[in-house]
């Protein structure tokens, strides 16, 4: 007849472990910091690179005057692929190109 007792005590012991268990698993964890974002990141590199570059130290020439220096220069460029498709065509003027 002792053994009635000594269920009891490992029937409550049973269920203590088990509600001991239970709450413990039940706390919430601890808050996790949030991961840096890999898109804000890549934007401070992007302004730190912007604030790095130099400011033009010298102006721009007149608009007059930069139109005639862009034309001057679009019109050697031309001159000087003209010169090297009839180099290398040996001297032959493409079509559709007046012979003067």
């Amino acid at each position: 007849m002792r053994q009635r007792p000594l269920l009891t005590g490992l029937g409550l012991a049973t269920a203590a472990a088990v509600v001991v268990s239970r709450f413990r698993r039940r706390r919430p964890a601890p808050p996790q910091p949030p991961a840096p974002d890999p898109a804000d990141e890549l934007k401070q590199k992007l302004a730190e690179t912007r604030t790095d570059e130099p400011a033009p130290s010298e102006p721009g020439p007149a608009s007059g005057e930069a139109g005639e220096a862009l034309e001057d220069r679009r019109r050697a460029v031309h001159d000087q692929a003209r010169a090297a498709i009839d180099d290398m065509l040996g001297g032959e003027n493409l079509p559709g190109e007046e012979t003067e």
